[in-house]
């Protein structure tokens, strides 16, 4: 793996930042299947907003009312509502959600190792992250419904809530996830993103990044989490933290695969 794309950015995360990029792209009938991860920082980061929508596809297999499941799953992954993400882990269980991810995609993550209840505790890696939305994918391409559905959600997902994710990949179809969150107790703003790319035929491209960047001003982190609390909008910020860094490493990831040309 050559990281000669992510050298440049990574010289610009200053003390105590954590970037990570990875993608792969494979599929029946196409060329031989490619990978690629590079990571400065952090070996894993907490990025609730990315599982969301493997929590949603894993709980359908644990929940009979498929009106419910909806209700909960659909505005998880849409607009990445954290009360009806809260409803799927507790009603489900953290375990048996865990479990039932890594037999479908045959990544597993661990449980949090604080409270169990705080489903955005989870922490995880960019590789791992693109190994299971290929996955999902890949079952959505072969006919299986709730994969399916649970993708066009991520089709759904509004343009202000992507920070420039399709722009950048030359996709603007494309089924993508994204989360944002600075925590009390952290001194970073987290912004990070997927993105799948489908077709030709069977294959699929998957593209990952997770950014962790430092937020150290005393009062601009007060004004942040009294936002958070009111329940305002905080992507501006994470927009002027992170978001060119994010754009930059989706785009060195499908560069570095060489699976897609983005125009």
């Amino acid at each position: 793996m050559s990281a000669t794309s992510f050298d440049g950015l990574f010289r610009t995360l200053g003390p105590g930042a954590s970037a990570q990029a990875a993608g792969l792209a494979r599929g029946y009938g196409g060329p031989p299947a490619r990978s690629i991860a590079a990571k400065a920082g952090l070996d894993r980061l907490r990025c609730a907003s990315l599982l969301k929508p493997l929590y949603a596809w894993a709980a359908a297999a644990h929940i009979d009312d498929t009106e419910r499941w909806r209700r909960h799953a659909e505005p998880a992954v849409v607009v990445s509502s954290n009360a009806d993400t809260l409803n799927l882990w507790l009603s489900v269980g953290p375990r048996v959600l865990l479990d039932t991810i890594a037999r479908q995609t045959g990544v597993r993550w661990a449980l949090p190792n604080t409270d169990l209840s705080r489903f955005g505790s989870v922490e995880v890696a960019a590789d791992e992250v693109a190994a299971a939305y290929a996955a999902l994918a890949q079952a959505a391409l072969a006919g299986e419904p709730v994969a399916a559905v649970v993708l066009g959600w991520m089709r759904e997902v509004a343009a202000g809530q992507t920070f420039g994710a399709r722009d950048v990949l030359g996709a603007q179809d494309a089924p993508v996830k994204c989360g944002w969150y600075g925590a009390a107790d952290e001194t970073c703003l987290r912004t990070h993103a997927v993105a799948v790319l489908p077709g030709p035929g069977m294959r699929v491209t998957v593209v990952a990044a997770l950014t962790a960047q430092p937020y150290l001003d005393e009062r601009e982190r007060e004004i942040y989490q009294a936002r958070v609390a009111e329940g305002l909008a905080v992507e501006a910020e994470h927009e002027k933290a992170g978001g060119a860094l994010l754009r930059g490493l989706m785009a060195a990831t499908l560069a570095e695969l060489g699976d897609r040309d983005p125009s």
